[in-house]
């Protein structure tokens, strides 16, 4: 992991933990033949930087005819908090249009593709199929398959790494702009990888082109990449959101505060009628991988329970690479629906004609109408994780 490392005055990352991986974008100097004389879109936001934290954008910019930009969930610049719609909009830097693809419109229409030849992707994931990002991702191959447009991805690292997969499969009618594939909630994958299962595994089949990274390993976590976090979205702050998060996500299906409107989201979870410290004290007995669990209290200032004082407790990772997000998030909720006195609901649909959210979230409908036990709940998904895994590791590209 980084012991030491420090930025110089122009910036150049100095890794003294060990080699630094260099990221998809940073071989843009050996591959920017393939743009030349073709007209260069880009979907990417404020991740998209080089192992030196200098702007994808502007490097495409001053290198290839770069001539679109297309914005995934929490805009270009990642200002636009969960859930808000953004409009087509110029980007101040580049003076270039951006499309948003959260919304009303979330495929690439033909009018968007028309004005590129190629459509380059380079953003970071955080290794679970909730995030809307590889949905977007998704959408954008197949409408290059649909308008005969090439996709080229700049590969980025998987932070919670490659070797470790949890959860189950999506099941049929429970697909999702959270899930709009059948894949594990915390998938293994790089997205670079993701796009390689996505192509051929679902038969997109678009013409694709992985910049590959150098140095990246499976067994690396975030912290040994050598490079420095940049929030994906307004509530994904630190690495330590990213490992939480796949334990908490779930609860965005219930009346329980997941932590947005703190300082700490998904890092607390509570709600007024819990007890923190019996709560907390439940959840250490279980003697967890890799996570303790600490009382506290919390007000929200936006979302659920807003202005009111919560109780519950905070997640807190103390192994990266032991900790299983996935078999906290179970016994989280099963602690949660049997200590709270009824007073605990999933979430009713937003919306006529949608299942709740909860079901969108698992993939199914087993969490919600079923007095699940976690072990059993995890033996049926681990069958499901061993099973994708014996077919995916054809689409590894990484050792």
């Amino acid at each position: 992991m980084v012991s030491k490392a420090k930025f110089n005055k122009s910036l150049k990352y100095q890794y003294l933990g060990g080699i630094m991986i260099s990221l998809g974008i940073d071989q843009i100097d050996n591959i920017v033949h393939i743009f030349k004389n073709k007209k260069v879109g880009m979907l990417t936001n404020q991740t998209g930087v080089n192992k030196n934290l200098e702007s994808s954008v502007d490097i495409l910019f001053s290198k290839v005819n770069l001539v679109a930009l297309f914005a995934p969930e929490h805009g270009i610049r990642g200002d636009i908090q969960a859930g808000e719609i953004v409009e087509t909009y110029i980007d101040e830097s580049t003076n270039l249009k951006v499309y948003t693809l959260y919304g009303k419109t979330k495929h690439p229409t033909q009018q968007m593709f028309d004005l590129i030849d190629i459509l380059v992707i380079d953003i970071q994931d955080i290794g679970s199929r909730f995030y809307t990002y590889i949905s977007t991702m998704a959408y954008c191959m197949q409408s290059a398959t649909r308008f005969n447009k090439e996709v080229v991805i700049f590969d980025r690292p998987n932070p919670m790494g490659g070797n470790l997969v949890e959860g189950n499969i999506i099941k049929e009618g429970f697909a999702s702009f959270i899930g709009v594939y059948p894949i594990p909630q915390r998938h293994g994958l790089t997205i670079g990888e993701l796009a390689l299962l996505f192509n051929n595994k679902f038969k997109i089949n678009c013409k694709l082109n992985i910049i590959k990274m150098k140095n990246w390993k499976r067994s690396m976590i975030f912290q040994d990449t050598g490079l420095q976090w940049v929030m994906p979205s307004p509530n994904m702050p630190t690495i330590e959101t990213v490992f939480a998060y796949n334990a908490t996500c779930i609860f965005e299906g219930t009346n329980i505060s997941e932590g947005r409107g703190t300082t700490k989201p998904f890092e607390y979870i509570g709600a007024p009628w819990i007890d923190g410290k019996i709560f907390s004290k439940k959840m250490n007995n279980k003697n967890l991988k890799g996570v303790y669990f600490r009382p506290i209290y919390f007000t929200p200032t936006f979302s659920k329970h807003q202005g009111q004082l919560c109780e519950g407790v905070q997640v807190h990772i103390l192994d990266f690479k032991e900790v299983r997000p996935i078999e906290i998030s179970l016994h989280l909720l099963y602690e949660i629906k049997n200590f709270s006195e009824g007073k605990f609901e999933f979430l009713k649909p937003y919306k006529e004609g949608l299942k709740p959210m909860i079901d969108y979230n698992t993939g199914d409908n087993l969490i919600r109408t079923t007095d699940f036990k976690p072990q059993q709940i995890l033996e049926m998904w681990n069958e499901e994780v061993r099973a994708f895994c014996n077919y995916n590791k054809k689409h590894y590209t990484y050792e």
